[in-house]
């Protein structure tokens, strides 16, 4: 049973009703730039500002090693790595079911766990490419319909470094997709600008820095925009109309 107690410390939690879309290509340098942007220590999933991470490839990480799959997909067979993508590696072949295999379960797992942080309230940062604006945009709208105030940070950088820095990652994609997802997500800048308005700030991270440089240059960001954005009073009505109700609960309480 839930006390009234646990409701009203609810209410007072960091980053609640608040969530940041974190939006970069692979190779970006998103998870690195993150570690400084938000806060978040490594192998834990919560920031300083008191968001959860949502991530699934996180979860098709886990699974790919749990499963003795490997990481690196450019060095999969072919039909293994259809069956775990939903495409071929050359984007020329017929795509299969998308929602299958262990993209499936890792997405489903990553739903799972959203839902229950929307249940809860609790702030998210949603860490995703951003090369479809479409469902980027749909997930805004239902996020703002539950009473959240919604930012994105966009982590930028050239198709080179990406492909520099994709050799380097732990989770290699072959080639083709990665310049497609680029190239997807370039061509998206400008309408989630237009989106989220001055609720947009784009990090360009095509240089190579080292962690003493990476903390001069992105720990600003933290108090200028991330920071300022999850401890701002809550804009939403419909957010702000259900912390009156909960404050009301608890004078009736007493």
């Amino acid at each position: 049973m839930i006390k009234l107690q646990n409701i009203i410390e609810g209410v007072q939690d960091k980053g609640i009703f608040k969530a940041v879309f974190l939006a970069g290509g692979p190779g970006s340098g998103k998870t690195r730039v993150s570690r400084w942007i938000f806060g978040i220590p490594d192998r834990f999933n919560i920031s300083m500002s008191g968001m959860k991470m949502v991530n699934s490839d996180k979860d098709l990480k886990f699974l790919l090693k749990k499963f003795h799959f490997g990481t690196n997909l450019d060095k999969m067979p072919d039909e293994v790595f259809a069956h775990l993508t939903g495409m071929s590696k050359d984007m020329i072949s017929k795509p299969q079911d998308v929602d299958s295999g262990l993209r499936k379960y890792a997405k489903d797992l990553t739903a799972q766990r959203m839902k229950l942080y929307k249940q809860g309230k609790i702030g998210m940062i949603i860490d995703g490419t951003g090369h479809d604006f479409g469902k980027l945009h749909r997930m805004k709208v239902e996020l703002e319909a539950e009473g959240y105030d919604t930012y994105m940070v966009m982590v930028n950088t050239s198709l080179e470094v990406a492909q520099k820095r994709n050799q380097l990652r732990d989770r290699i994609l072959p080639p083709v997709l990665l310049k497609k997802s680029w190239s997807d997500v370039q061509k998206n800048i400008g309408a989630f600008q237009s989106l989220f308005k001055n609720n947009f700030v784009i990090v360009d991270n095509s240089k190579h820095l080292d962690d003493k440089q990476a903390e001069a240059k992105f720990v600003p960001l933290v108090t200028k925009v991330v920071r300022k954005f999850a401890n701002m009073p809550i804009k939403n009505p419909l957010g702000r109309r259900w912390i009156g109700k909960q404050v009301i609960l608890r004078h009736k309480g007493r």
